[in-house]
C-alpha cells in the first residue's frame, strides 16, 4: 500500500518534469518596472513605477507574465496576466494583455481586479520594449501610456 501511494504520488510529480524539460529559461524577459506618461499631467501622480517582473514567452503569440511595482499612487501593486500578441507589423509585436493587477487604493480598495490592456512589443536579441495604453476609470484608475523596458539574458535564439 505504501508503495501504491509513493507511486500515486510521483505520478503528480511528471506534469511538473515534462514542463521543465519544455521550459527554456533564456527565452525569460526580466523587467525593472514601468514608466507612465499619465494623461492627467495635474493630478500629482508618480510617473518612474519601479519593481520587478518576468514575462515568460510560451509560443510567438502568447506569453505568462507575472510582477510587483510601485504604482502612481506610491502604492505597491501585483500584477499577474497573459499576453496575446497575434499580430507584426514591420516587426513591432501587436495585441493586448489580459490579467490582474491589485494595490489601487481608489479601486476596489486596492483589492484585485480585471485588466484589458493593448500593447506594442519592440524586441531585439537582448533588449525589448513594451509600450501600452493604460485607459482611465473615473477618478480610480489613471490613464497613461506606459513603457516597460526588458532585457533576457540569452539572445532569444532557439
Amino acid at each position: 500500500m505504501k508503495l501504491l501511494s509513493t507511486l500515486a504520488g510521483a505520478s503528480l510529480l511528471l506534469p511538473g518534469l515534462a514542463f521543465a524539460q519544455v521550459a527554456d529559461i533564456s527565452q525569460v524577459w526580466i523587467n525593472p518596472g514601468f514608466y507612465s506618461l499619465h494623461f492627467d499631467r495635474n493630478k500629482g501622480l508618480e510617473d518612474a513605477n519601479p519593481g520587478i517582473g518576468i514575462e515568460w514567452p510560451i509560443d510567438k503569440t502568447f506569453s505568462a507574465t507575472a510582477g510587483r511595482f510601485r504604482n502612481s499612487d506610491r502604492e505597491y501593486s501585483n500584477y499577474i496576466g497573459l499576453y496575446v500578441m497575434p499580430f507584426e507589423f514591420y516587426g513591432v509585436k501587436l495585441g493586448a494583455v489580459v490579467g490582474g493587477f491589485n494595490g489601487y487604493p481608489n479601486y476596489r480598495e486596492g483589492g484585485w481586479f480585471p485588466a484589458l490592456i493593448p500593447v506594442a512589443a519592440i524586441e531585439g536579441a537582448h533588449w525589448g520594449l513594451n509600450v501600452s495604453v493604460i485607459p482611465s476609470y473615473k477618478d480610480r484608475l489613471y490613464g497613461a501610456i506606459s513603457f516597460q523596458l526588458k532585457y533576457r539574458f540569452s539572445d532569444g535564439s532557439n
